[in-house]
């Protein structure tokens, strides 16, 4: 028997209405909330949280001796046409090898994130 329900899952960041906002560009949805917290509301999935972290560091990926922190994997029907679509949101590519099922980006706060082909 499960003691909890997962709710959501909060990225510290220091904007969290812009972090917000370029995850709702890649995964739609609806931002709420101000400067120190925003949600955003997914169609038929999760919701995401952000909270402003002063003096936020982001991971570094890959880097074995620096913890990545968490990633998100983001199931996608075409690779090609969604990295051109987070690259205009603002997306840094980090690994981009187009022999694999999947690519790696950060987001604009230095998240790594995941585009795997579905």
């Amino acid at each position: 028997m499960a003691l909890a329900k997962l709710d959501v899952v909060v990225l510290d960041c220091p904007d969290p209405r812009a972090l917000a906002g370029f995850y709702a560009g890649v995964l739609g949805g609806t931002v709420e909330g101000d400067d120190e917290w925003a949600d955003l509301k997914v169609p038929g999935g999760p919701a995401l949280a952000f909270q402003r972290a002063p003096g936020f560091v982001p991971p570094r990926w890959p880097a074995p001796d620096h913890s990545q922190q968490f990633h998100l994997d983001l199931a996608v029907q075409d690779l090609d046409a969604a990295e051109e679509g987070v690259l205009e949101l603002g997306a840094k590519p980090l690994d981009t090898d187009r022999s694999r099922t999947f690519r790696v980006y950060a987001d604009p706060a230095g998240h790594p994130f995941c585009l795997c082909a579905c």
